[in-house]
């Protein structure tokens, strides 16, 4: 029998579960940045970790719009939103010197979207081998650090970077 000890799942193990009513990006905003790990937010988009992530700095930009396309999204949303992703590739590559990245966007449940009904738009810091025998034999990731630790060093280079000289 294989186990993989991940003694920091017991926090959402343990967390209050309340069903879910409406869709997840459109509550999302409304929360505090902390509790939803929204590292930053603009005009008409938000950049938050992704809770499921395929790799260490997995973050999504998702309009606060409730749309299913970006073709539903005005000119200045898309130009907003691909700002927010060329700012989060200078704050992950700062962060983590990946060695590339996977952008992109699932459009609709046949194309693998977990959320069809709300578009977002992925960004992942990808390193040679980072697809190991874990995920090649067991189908298990490895994230090496925290969902908090990961939220406070992006927010605080975000911060560093943007907010200051704004």
């Amino acid at each position: 029998m294989k186990r993989l000890y991940t003694p920091w799942r017991m926090a959402y193990i343990k967390r209050n579960k309340k069903p879910a009513q409406g869709c997840l990006f459109c509550q999302k905003p409304a929360s505090s940045d902390d509790n939803e790990h929204i590292v930053a937010r603009s005009a008409y988009v938000y950049l938050t970790l992704n809770r499921y992530p395929y790799n260490n700095g997995h973050l999504m930009v998702i309009p606060y719009e409730h749309v299913a396309s970006q073709e539903s999204m005005s000119e200045d949303a898309l130009t907003d939103m691909m700002v927010t992703v060329n700012r989060a590739l200078a704050v992950l590559r700062r962060a983590y010197n990946p060695q590339g990245f996977n952008l992109g966007a699932n459009l609709g449940t046949a194309a693998g979207a977990g959320i069809a009904e709300h578009y977002h738009f992925h960004i992942v810091p990808r390193w040679s081998g980072d697809v190991n025998f874990m995920t090649a034999i067991s189908e298990t990731r490895v994230i090496p650090e925290t969902l908090d630790n990961i939220y406070r060093e992006l927010k605080t280079i975000w911060h560093d970077m943007y907010e200051e000289s704004e």
